[in-house]
């Protein structure tokens, strides 16, 4: 198992070695790098969720504690297993690409690359739509660890799902507590907190015909009663039906006066 993982790590280096200057420098700088675009991305969606339901910024706030426990988490075991990093303790492998870190800053497991897997699962739990962003940024920057020279791949690569997974359990243990107090904080008179949690989702606006009740219908006036209608029957009528100064109308005949 050694010798695969430094047989790994010299073909890793190698190939390091072999690409352009700028190429290199770009690694070098993102290992860095991506830890300060991952602390800025955990603002802007703190910064979103404020608008958001409780659970929402619970969340945003959660992920960022998250990863910081997971570096805790991170650097506790590598105070136990004490690995010695691989530019020091693989043979025959070209120098790094950085300076090697100093004797008793072990190698196992990467927490760059804790750092990484936790705020790549964190932010996509807050945000779901930036995981397409923030996973394979997480992954980069694990593997540059190894192309700089100071990790083996599978300190990497437990690295990532180390910080994963810890960030996944913690986020889920504990965002309806803080919910509820995020709910608190919003109904805060304090106004730092109030700020700090958000005015939360917009209400709808009221229709204007909700605003006041309908007026009451006017009463109507009882109608009159419909007199019963009979069919027509000539034998109940008198021959003369009315008179006029002109005609006289009868039923059988009309003859004028």
């Amino acid at each position: 198992m050694d010798t695969m993982t430094d047989d790994l790590y010299r073909d890793i280096t190698d190939f390091a070695h072999d690409t352009p200057s700028w190429f290199q420098h770009l690694a070098e700088v993102w290992t860095e790098l991506g830890l300060l675009l991952f602390g800025v991305l955990f603002i802007v969606a703190w910064w979103r969720a404020r608008r958001g339901d409780p659970r929402a910024l619970a969340v945003a706030v959660l992920a960022p504690l998250a990863t910081a426990v997971a570096y805790v988490c991170s650097e506790l075991l590598k105070s136990v297993i004490d690995e010695e990093r691989p530019c020091r303790a693989v043979s025959g492998a070209l120098r790094p690409l950085v300076e090697c870190p100093p004797h008793g800053d072990w190698s196992f497991p990467s927490n760059h690359s804790t750092i990484a897997g936790a705020a790549a699962i964190g932010l996509a739990l807050a945000w779901p739509r930036i995981a397409a962003l923030t996973v394979p940024m997480a992954v980069l920057m694990a593997f540059s660890r190894v192309f700089v020279g100071v990790h083996y791949p599978h300190d990497v690569a437990v690295g990532l799902v180390f910080g994963a997974v810890i960030v996944f359990v913690l986020v889920r243990l504990t965002t309806r507590p803080v919910a509820r107090i995020t709910l608190a904080m919003r109904g805060s008179s304090t106004g730092i907190v109030k700020w700090f949690a958000g005015p939360g989702p917009a209400r709808p606006a009221r229709p204007a015909h909700a605003a006041s009740p309908a007026p009451a219908p006017a009463p109507t006036p009882a109608s009159a009663p419909v007199p019963e209608q009979r069919p027509y029957d000539p034998a109940a009528y008198d021959p003369v039906a009315y008179d006029s100064p002109t005609m006289t109308f009868r039923r059988d005949d009309i003859q004028p006066r």
